[in-house]
Parts: C-alpha cells; structure tokens; sequence
C-alpha cells in the first residue's frame, strides 16, 4: 500500500473517529452555559484539538498495523 494511500485511510479513520468522540464526550466534559463565552469556546476547541490529535495517533497505529501485518512492510 502507498504512503499516499496510509495518509488518506488515517486521515479518513481519524476524521471519524475524532467527530465521534467530540460528539459523544464533550457533552460530559463541557457545561453549557445559557450564554456563551470566549472561555466557553476556548474549552470547546482544546478539546476537540485533542480529541484530533488522539484520534490521528489512534488511527495512525491502526492502520500501521495493518500495513506491517498483511504487507510485511
């Protein structure tokens, strides 16, 4: 498989990944106040950053994996 081909598939798996559990988790990690904030905002996209930034790792080592096992790279 192509170095391309891995980029595409990580960034694909780790764009899924990432909407999920911002979706699912960021209700329970984040109050939301009647009227936002800068503050509010600012929680909101620290924590999808890292949701991203875990995502991609995530889906990175995946599909490392699945290269190094079934290709032998």
């Amino acid at each position: 498989m192509s170095e391309e081909t891995q980029r595409r598939l990580i960034t694909i798996l780790a764009t899924g990944m990432s909407s999920v559990l911002a979706s699912q988790l960021s209700e329970k990690f984040l109050d939301v106040p009647e009227e936002r904030g800068v503050q509010d905002d600012v929680k909101e996209a620290l924590l999808k950053a890292t949701f991203t930034l875990a995502s991609t790792v995530a889906a990175s080592m995946i599909i490392r994996n699945v290269v190094s096992k079934r290709w032998g790279s």
